[in-house]
């Protein structure tokens, strides 16, 4: 059964043109604003850490991008590092009863990891992008 090779030719140029980023656009900006890392415009997350599938503004493949535990990791340890130094200087310089500090540095900790994740997150994907792994779909080099 003979196929018409300019069917794949066009597929191939559908492919590769949807792969290529618009001119001008940082992918670790958008990433890190939460936008598609090839055009900077489609949202990259539907949920609150759920990776859209594809760009509703360019068609970009979403669904291969996988961060991993890498965001969580860096998170824990920016997070983990400001919630002990100010635990441990607020122990040092106003010695409040250690239930307080315990409290207040818990919700301190509990709030960066809540408000870093998702930053990190695009940060990391859009990193995939730029590099051209093959997780995030661009495999065209």
């Amino acid at each position: 059964m003979a196929v018409p090779v300019h069917l794949h030719l066009r597929d191939l140029r559908r492919r590769l043109g949807s792969l290529t980023p618009k001119p001008g656009v940082n992918p670790f900006l958008a990433g890190l604003a939460g936008r598609c890392p090839n055009c900077g415009e489609g949202p990259l997350f539907e949920g609150f850490l759920r990776v859209s599938a594809t760009c509703s503004a360019c068609g970009f493949d979403l669904a291969k991008a996988d961060s991993g535990d890498g965001p969580a990791v860096f998170v824990i340890i920016i997070a983990g590092f400001l919630a002990v130094f100010g635990a441990l200087f607020t122990e040092v310089a106003a010695r409040p009863p250690i239930w307080l500090n315990l409290s207040i540095w818990m919700l301190v900790a509990l709030g960066l990891c809540l408000a870093l994740l998702r930053p990190t997150k695009g940060l990391m994907l859009a990193a995939q992008f730029a590099n051209r792994a093959s997780e995030a779909g661009r495999d065209d080099i």
